[in-house]
């Protein structure tokens, strides 16, 4: 008996595989994106030449690490098709709370734990909210952002801590010093890449994202632990925020009760842009990463070019348009 022919979906996956490396790599969002920002790169250079200064470029990757940082967190959280707006109040909390301990005078390492636990901590409170009672995530972070942003004022009675007891030089030299003339922020940055890439394609936890942003009902009936996963995205995503804001501290030397503010929109539109799919299933670690390096060269180039800042919205929008569209066009050609 001859044997049945194989369905389409596997001689498509096997034309897939046999696939070109440069033609997959076109097809990577990441891959335009990451030409966009040479595109953009070029243009302001030759409109004024500070753009393509080695202090300003330095500049420029440097506050895109902290956005990226926060990125890496939001990445899983969009895979299982969730999203979370609250990570700005999750930084403002970890802030205060490292803010808080240091100024108390404690040890350097518990303070920096107590911030990690705290961003841990909110996230988790998010993801079992979301997995348990079955609510929007949407909802549910908004509701979130609200409270953080309260409690911070609560704790620190609307106060800015510019001390940091006997860690201020310490807390400093994290945040704002440079390793082998790269800011300190760079290398956590590589880490995470490193380790989020590896969780996502490498180990089971990254499969049962994908599983559950592809479809939550047949990851469940495949016994796939879908509520303890979405639980984990938004703890990571909470974790992530917390190394943010270690060294988002240390850069400023201060803690205010608006930090943070806005930057879950900066967030969203960094991972949205580098390539994950807001309905799930989609989205890599670099992806999240190359995406806030595009918002911030946007917002350099716009103050380079001397345009009016308040058009940076306009141009952020309108690459995540491109960005959804692009991905759309994708799909219907897979």
């Amino acid at each position: 008996m001859n044997s049945p022919n194989p369905p389409s979906m596997d001689i498509d996956l096997l034309k897939g595989s046999s696939r070109p490396w440069w033609n997959r790599l076109l097809m990577s969002q990441e891959a335009w994106v990451a030409l966009a920002i040479l595109i953009l790169g070029l243009i302001v250079s030759m409109i004024s030449p500070k753009f393509a200064t080695s202090g300003n470029l330095l500049n420029v990757f440097q506050n895109a690490c902290f956005i990226a940082i926060m990125a890496l967190g939001m990445t899983p959280v969009i895979i299982i098709g969730g999203i979370d707006i609250s990570v700005g109040s999750i930084l403002g909390m970890c802030a205060v709370t490292l803010g808080v301990l240091l100024n108390a005078d404690v040890p350097i390492v518990i303070g920096i734990l107590g911030a990690l636990l705290m961003g841990i901590l909110c996230g988790t409170v998010n993801g079992a909210i979301i997995a348990y009672f079955r609510l929007p995530p949407f909802i549910v972070t908004l509701a979130t952002l609200s409270i953080g942003r309260s409690l911070a004022l609560i704790i620190t009675n609307n106060q800015v801590f510019y001390e940091f007891g006997q860690s201020t030089q310490s807390i400093i030299a994290i945040g704002g010093g440079y390793t082998f003339g790269l800011p300190n922020v760079v290398y956590a940055l590589i880490v995470g890449l490193i380790v989020l890439h590896f969780l996502l394609t490498m180990t089971r936890w990254g499969r049962y994202l994908f599983a559950i942003g592809g479809n939550e009902p047949a990851a469940r009936l495949a016994g796939i632990p879908v509520d303890l996963i979405k639980i984990s995205a938004y703890a990571f995503s909470g974790f992530m925020v917390a190394v943010t804001a270690v060294f988002l501290v240390g850069w400023l030397g201060a803690v205010t009760n608006a930090i943070g503010t806005g930057y879950e929109l900066q967030v969203i539109a960094s991972t949205v842009i580098g390539g994950a799919s807001l309905t799930g299933g989609t989205g890599s670690a670099l992806g999240g990463a190359i995406g806030a390096l595009l918002v911030e060269v946007i917002r350099n180039a716009l103050l380079i070019a001397g345009v009016n800042p308040f058009w940076q919205g306009t141009f952020v929008g309108s690459f995540i348009l491109a960005a959804v569209l692009l991905e759309r066009i994708r799909s219907l050609r897979r």
